[in-house]
């Protein structure tokens, strides 16, 4: 279903935002030194939107929790320095007031509070009839509807430039990534709401400067609008987030490494792809029967379980088939990450089969 959700170009003063949008500036702001020496640098290479964390929600106490208010005075003196336009997050209705004093461009609203809709409402309720740029994180859970609710939010208080920020997901297993990327909820994003500008978040998706490129391209290769890396001026010294934060050499080597795609197919590869898709489209067929058949195995040990009275979960047959798998996705070119997803929804698919069939009068 695609959803109503009124938008206009993201612009400022009229003048449209280029696609691809770069925005880029430290973690947080820690001095008004530092902000200087990070946007001068980052205004000779063309970026024109500057970023940095007044207010930082941590996860445990005792964290640098930013600077607070003070500043947003730096983030002006770095506009009239240099020309940039000025970005912060927001998480509350003080936040929110605070940065419309002190002239910020763009506000965005961060993952921990796009994960609560009495915040967001009240957000949203204090911008009514305020003309700002508002982008919106992804919640820190993979949940696609919480997202799109808390973009609605914001649009239904009359802001109609918006973007979504993906900053990937929490998980409970280790991965390579501190926040996994989980690209199919962007995607499920923009099918249901098509104009609405992506800008991924590579930093708080690596949680490592070293797979920052990787991530910036795959975001380029799916066509998304724009990318948000944070960037400091002697990234190893910041007071938070340093190993995800890259030095404005390090950013330009990024953005001039990119390879942008064309986003437009014409008629000689249409026909190539239709093919090719044609093809796709027969392997999931083939793919859907055999989980068919798969499942009719499953019911069919239900009921030996059913009339032998064992339990539905054998932990050491799933622990062992899970290892087997892997080594053999593995070996056929496929992610450990993908195998065990796949292999974890087809064994909850046949618990849930061999539950019906003995609990069934």
């Amino acid at each position: 279903m695609v959803i109503d959700v009124e938008l206009e170009p993201l612009s400022i003063e009229g003048n449209l935002f280029t696609k691809p949008i770069f925005m880029a500036g430290p973690c947080s702001a820690e001095s008004e030194e530092q902000l200087l020496c990070t946007a001068v640098s980052l205004a000779e290479m063309g970026i024109k939107i500057f970023r940095a964390g007044i207010w930082k929600p941590r996860t445990r106490p005792n964290a640098f929790e930013g600077v607070g208010s003070v500043g947003l005075q730096w983030l002006q003196t770095v506009k009239k320095e240099t020309g940039l336009l000025i970005a912060t997050e927001v998480a509350n209705v003080k936040h929110v007031y605070e940065a419309l004093k002190y002239g910020i461009d763009i506000i965005w609203i961060g993952a921990r509070t796009s994960a609560n809709p009495f915040a967001v409402q009240d957000i949203a309720d204090s911008l009514r009839g305020v003309n700002i740029p508002v982008m919106v994180k992804n919640p820190i859970n993979p949940d696609v509807d919480l997202w799109i609710g808390a973009i609605e939010r914001i649009n239904n208080a009359g802001i109609k430039r918006m973007a979504a920020i993906h900053r990937g997901f929490s998980s409970y297993d280790k991965t390579l990534y501190r926040n996994i990327p989980q690209w199919q909820v962007p995607i499920e994003l923009r099918r249901r709401i098509p104009e609405m500008p992506i800008i991924t978040d590579p930093s708080h998706i690596c949680g490592n400067r070293e797979f920052l490129y990787d991530i910036s391209q795959k975001a380029m290769d799916l066509n998304f609008d724009g990318l948000i890396i944070e960037t400091h001026c002697n990234p190893d010294k910041a007071l938070s987030d340093a190993a995800q934060q890259v030095t404005p050499d390090g950013l330009k080597a990024i953005i001039d490494k990119l390879i942008l795609r064309d986003p437009e197919v014409n008629e000689e590869l249409m026909l190539t792809m239709a093919a090719l898709r044609d093809e796709i489209d027969k392997l999931d067929d083939r793919i859907i029967n055999l989980l068919e058949e798969r499942m009719h195995v499953s019911e069919r040990i239900g009921n030996y379980k059913k009339e032998n009275n064992i339990t539905i979960l054998q932990t050491k047959r799933w622990d062992d088939m899970l290892k087997n798998r892997l080594r053999l996705g593995t070996r056929k070119g496929l992610s450990e990450e993908f195998m065990i997803k796949l292999f974890r929804s087809i064994h909850q698919e046949s618990i849930n089969h061999q539950t019906s069939v003995m609990n069934k009068e």
